[in-house]
């Protein structure tokens, strides 16, 4: 008698056969990008019919879903055990670094140029937020001494932005505008030198991107940001 839990054969090769064509989908995007993307030709180079293959990915879409779930699961994941590790903002930003060149097509596909037509469900936007939850407790953890902004500073209405209702992406965080902010300044100039890195613009500017990855991480973790 099969025990309670267990998967069956056909349970087992549906899931194998979904992660070869999800292996796929990876090769193809590391040579056409996620806008070329054909389910035709990964059921030719499969031995599928069209047809076969749909029984396993619906369309296009949903096969783009199913990968990008995959990276933001194993981002959100890394963040999780970075955090439970105490590394605190320094250590997500070595996590976030290492994922990055880990895989970049990967890191392409969620934080790249949208793919066009594609919409992602709610549950990857869960995901997303799931990521930036572990980049906000840790901004929350760093000492901020920075002054309120004066009112003629051109900075001062994204400032009360954040001192009143909050940013949409903080999703309701307890995180102190401080805080908010820094996370943000963390999310959009790290994933700037890592976006350059990653597709070579650094190439032949006489330095090495991870020591301009390491000067911007100290100037977001020693103090204020401004």
């Amino acid at each position: 008698m099969a025990e309670t839990g267990t998967t069956t054969p056909r349970e087992r090769y549906r899931a194998q056969v979904r992660a070869e064509i999800k292996q796929r989908a990876w090769e193809q995007i590391a040579t056409a990008g996620a806008s070329g993307l054909s389910l035709n030709a990964i059921a030719k180079q499969m031995g599928l019919s069209g047809p076969a293959l749909y029984r396993y990915f619906a369309g296009r879409d949903e096969l783009i879903t199913a990968l990008i779930r995959d990276a933001y699961r194993s981002l959100a994941d890394a963040f999780r055990t970075a955090a439970a590790q105490g590394t605190g903002l320094a250590g997500l930003a070595h996590t976030l670094r290492a994922w990055a060149l880990d895989d970049p097509q990967r890191y392409f596909l969620v934080y790249g140029t949208p793919v066009p037509g594609y919409h992602a469900p709610d549950d990857v936007t869960a995901l997303a937020a799931e990521i930036m939850t572990s980049l906000l407790d840790a901004s929350a953890g760093v000492p901020s001494e920075a002054p309120a902004a004066p009112s003629d500073d051109p900075a001062a209405p994204f400032a009360a932005r954040l001192e009143g209702l909050g940013p949409q992406w903080a999703d309701g965080h307890p995180a102190p505008p401080a805080a908010l902010r820094r996370a943000l300044a963390f999310w959009t100039r790290l994933h700037g030198v890592l976006s350059l890195e990653l597709a070579g613009h650094f190439t032949g500017m006489g330095f090495d991107p991870a020591h301009l990855f390491a000067a911007e991480l100290t100037t977001l973790t020693a103090g204020p940001t401004s």
